[in-house]
């Protein structure tokens, strides 16, 4: 079975309770496949993301069943949907009126921008249901990735809380923040850090990093025993003196070889481990 979310925020658990850890969240219009997994409560569903293959629980009335024609035709549209790329946007219902919070990340289908400069909103559809939003919240094709545009964007989300899971504008953690930001540039990203740390090719020193590249980080220096390195944090990098990232909240902090130098704290609050370049 296929479904999709056509709620703002969908928390996907670790387990089928409400008080589980929460793996990881699904935005407006994300699709999922329904797996075969069971629970002995009924109102909680086993699903996969299409996105990134994040697996969990979702509670069954926060996912609309889709039949499987239905499911590949959104499937396609997303290909070329827009996107909400402000912190919140605001959707009002074509059929009832009702409004509809969406976080940055969010991808709109059959995106229709105002025909005149004078009209004040677009339009969209999502399984023939007609939505309303600013057009200034909404970007059409996806942004270059360089210095300035990723301080533009990132601006916005400065002091965002950390929270375990999230992956919207009041609560991320450090690679839902990397998965929602560098998405608006057109990187796809895996949901967490260990993941991400796989993807793109590595950039030799931090003298050579660039705009947009992800740095991943440990809880503990490096040593030279040649054991495997845990990675535990991720950010982005802004030059080779700062960095972007979500611990506590978002923040720009000072990076050098070393890690993150946590100014409030005289320390380092990560070391570095490596860094890589995420083609679109």
């Amino acid at each position: 079975m296929k479904g999709i979310s056509l709620h703002s925020i969908v928390p996907v658990r670790a387990e089928a309770r409400e008080g589980a850890e929460q793996n990881t969240q699904m935005l407006f219009g994300e699709l999922c496949q329904i797996t075969n997994h069971q629970s002995p409560i009924t109102n909680w569903t086993h699903v996969r993301l299409e996105n990134d293959g994040q697996e969990g629980w979702v509670d069954t009335k926060m996912i609309c069943p889709m039949k499987t024609e239905e499911y590949e035709a959104y499937k396609d549209a997303l290909k070329t949907a827009a996107m909400v790329a402000f912190p919140v946007a605001y959707a009002v219902s074509e059929n009832n009126g009702q409004t509809i919070p969406l976080t940055a990340g969010t991808k709109i289908t059959n995106y229709q921008s105002p025909i005149t400069n004078e009209a004040s909103t677009a339009r969209f559809e999502v399984l023939g249901v007609g939505f309303r939003i600013d057009p200034g919240m909404v970007i059409t094709k996806t942004l270059d990735l360089n210095e300035q545009n990723l301080l533009q964007t990132v601006r916005f989300f400065l002091n965002t809380p950390y929270l375990w899971g999230g992956k919207n504008a009041l609560g991320m953690d450090c690679s839902g923040f990397t998965q929602v930001i560098l998405s608006l540039f057109g990187r796809q990203l895996f949901r967490n850090a260990s993941e991400q740390a796989t993807q793109g090719t590595p950039v030799v020193s931090l003298s050579e990093a660039q705009a947009g590249d992800l740095a991943f980080f440990s809880k503990s220096p490096i040593t030279n025993d040649q054991s495997p390195i845990p990675i535990t944090h991720v950010g982005i990098v802004i030059d080779p003196t700062r960095i972007v990232h979500c611990s506590g909240r978002v923040k720009v902090e000072k990076l050098d070889e070393t890690g993150i130098f946590n100014i409030e704290k005289g320390d380092y609050s990560h070391h570095l481990v490596q860094i890589r370049r995420i083609a679109r």
